[in-house]
């Protein structure tokens, strides 16, 4: 298809109008967060009455392209008319460009390659004039321009019925995970040790239920505390208002388990370019601790920060802060770290707990939804350490709990194969929508 090449500069103006939301009571505002990265789908708006400050004014057909953190690649064309944040540059379409043409040539990966090279920093910002000078391939007729996005939205229907149903697969995966981990805390993912003795006619009197084992964790922790003052009994859960458990179950807080639950420091390190690995609530994620982008502190504060708060390979580091609570996961890094108060640190007698069991459950919606009834604090919410230590804890027999772990092992191991699959073909939907509009402005696509 013939055409021409020129600047965004010479082919569109950007708006420059201002307006006050309380003169416009009847419109709506958009800002950054309303914008999905990469799709040029609307997520949501608010009305401009519950903003206070004066905004850009953008009218329907016009193009909304996100000036700040090119690399999210925000870009929305409006079908409607309303008020946004100043970080919007307002384009409008014209005799020589069409408005979806231009939305689509914003999001395309080789002009958003170019924008997010022009500025540096945690917060790059680009402006129109740095943008303008970008060139581009044009069909010489708007309604060549308007077939050629007809083409491009064809085939990123069909593309996005195929990414619906990938996430749909994804939702039903994660689901199923939430369903294995609360069996397992329940008691009905594998028999119970009691069902399967007695489907083999074997005597109860030697399992060690529970109960027993409970007594057997806390006479351990009341012998090897080392506290000060005189030794104070950890508080039994109140079981009232419990379900009831799988015979040879027992309820147990975590206090009970636990020899120490404590945090991280709650003063603000110094980092330093090398050094020891200082950890923090965006480290860890469910059964998983992330090391590869991590921070780091000096020796003498490692030294300082460790002798109220030592994390050793097999404890519990827990996530307490922020929108990210209620994940957990055995720390099994073979060298020293630190970490900040946003992670709880939970230790246990490892040969009277199976680890995996401790993990699962601190995982599962049994345990999370009695942090969500717990945490404090708007904006920052934040899980005091007494709270975590009040968790009721389902606690079964030792060689139950290991059962347990393997046929939750098992199955998951199913979920994250899927999981990974999944994800391959997400990320190849993106590259496959790059690719159509790569073809697009090649002139290739029809």
């Amino acid at each position: 298809m013939n055409g021409v090449t020129k600047s965004i500069g010479s082919l569109v103006k950007p708006r420059r109008e201002k307006a006050s939301p309380s003169d416009h009571p009847d419109l709506h505002y958009i800002g950054l967060e309303h914008i999905e990265a990469h799709t040029t789908k609307l997520l949501g708006s608010v009305p401009a009455t519950e903003m206070r400050s004066t905004a850009n004014q953008f009218f329907s057909g016009d193009v909304l392209y996100s000036r700040l953190r090119p690399y999210l690649n925000k870009v929305w064309y409006a079908d409607r008319d309303g008020l946004c944040s100043s970080e919007f540059i307002v384009m409008p379409g014209n005799e020589s460009v069409d408005a979806n043409f231009l939305r689509y040539r914003l999001n395309s990966a080789d002009f958003v390659s170019f924008a997010n090279r022009l500025n540096a920093g945690d917060r790059p910002r680009v402006d129109f004039d740095q943008i303008s000078i970008f060139k581009t391939w044009l069909p010489k007729t708007l309604e060549q321009q308007r077939r050629i996005v007809a083409e491009i939205e064809k085939q990123f229907t069909r593309l996005e019925a195929g990414v619906a149903a990938l996430k749909r697969v994804q939702a039903n995966l994660k689901r199923y995970r939430a369903a294995v981990l609360k069996a397992a805390c329940e008691g009905k993912l594998v028999p119970t040790e009691v069902e399967r003795l007695r489907a083999e006619g074997k005597n109860l009197k030697n399992l060690e239920n529970g109960e027993q084992l409970l007594k057997r964790i806390l006479a351990e922790r009341r012998k090897n505390w080392t506290g000060r003052g005189k030794y104070k009994e950890p508080a039994a859960p109140g079981i009232a208002d419990l379900p009831p458990l799988p015979e040879g179950w027992t309820w147990a807080t975590l206090d009970q388990l636990c020899s120490k639950v404590t945090d991280g420091t709650h003063l603000k390190p110094i980092y330093t370019e090398k050094g020891v690995p200082f950890l923090s609530v965006k480290n860890v994620r469910p059964g998983k601790i992330f090391d590869t982008d991590i921070k780091f502190i000096s020796a003498e504060q490692h030294a300082d920060y460790v002798r109220r708060c030592k994390p050793e390979k097999g404890d519990i580091l827990y996530t307490k802060v922020g929108v990210t609570f209620g994940f957990a996961a055995i720390n099994t890094l073979d060298y020293e770290f630190s970490i900040y108060v946003s992670l709880a640190l939970l230790k246990y007698p490892q040969h009277l707990i199976a680890p995996k069991y401790i993990e699962l459950c601190m995982n599962s919606l049994l345990i999370y939804l009695q942090a969500q009834k717990r945490i404090k604090g708007i904006g920052r919410p934040d899980l005091h350490l007494e709270e975590i230590r009040e968790f009721h804890f389902p606690l079964p027999p030792m060689i139950e709990q290991t059962r347990i772990v393997a046929e939750v092992e098992r199955r998951l191991s199913v979920v994250e194969e899927l999981e990974a699959v999944v994800s391959a073909n997400l990320q190849r939907s993106i590259r496959l929508r790059q690719s159509i509009l790569q073809k697009a402005f090649d002139g290739q696509l029809c």
